[in-house]
């Protein structure tokens, strides 16, 4: 593990390694401190990333010829189904302002504090609980701008408030 990077924390336990969740666990809500300034953002990651790659010939004809000795029959999946471990290791944040902060900082681990709020087991669930945070949070509304959030599921702006 890379000493200069700030770790996962949750519930005073450190993550580390993909083998520090629970197996049930598809991603989590996460809180991201910029220490110097005291901003926040709140977010959702996930473990793994899923993708489809598209097979080569020779890739395509080896499994044809596999599924023909297991007696499988029907048309051939033109893609397989690619599963590897997710950046959250390394991850702070998708929004701009948070990717520039720790662009320009000199000492990430001094400068950010990383801390999970929640595990959680499904996608679906992953972004409920990501708005039930950003809510709870007050996270469009709040005076101080504390958070860097400035939306809610791409509908709920902070600029759509009067007060700020």
């Amino acid at each position: 593990m890379d000493m200069t990077l700030p770790t996962w924390i949750y519930q005073g336990r450190v993550f580390n390694d993909i083998l520090d969740f629970p197996k049930d666990t598809y991603g989590f809500i996460y809180e991201v401190t910029h220490k110097p300034t005291g901003q926040k953002y709140i977010g959702k990651k996930v473990l793994f990333f899923e993708r489809n790659k598209r097979l080569g010939k020779k890739a395509l004809e080896e499994l044809r010829l596999e599924r023909k000795a297991q007696g499988i029959g029907g048309r051939t999946p033109l893609k397989q189904k690619i599963i590897t471990e997710s950046d959250w290791k390394e991850y702070y944040g998708s929004h701009p302002k948070i990717k520039q902060l720790v662009k320009d900082s000199k000492d990430l681990k001094a400068d950010f504090e990383k801390k999970i709020l929640d595990l959680v087991p499904n996608k679906k669930l992953l972004t409920y609980y990501e708005c039930k945070h950003l809510f709870i949070n007050d996270v469009l509304e709040s005076y101080s701008h504390q958070y860097i959030n400035d939306n809610i599921l791409g509908k709920f702006y902070r600029k759509d408030f009067s007060n700020d």
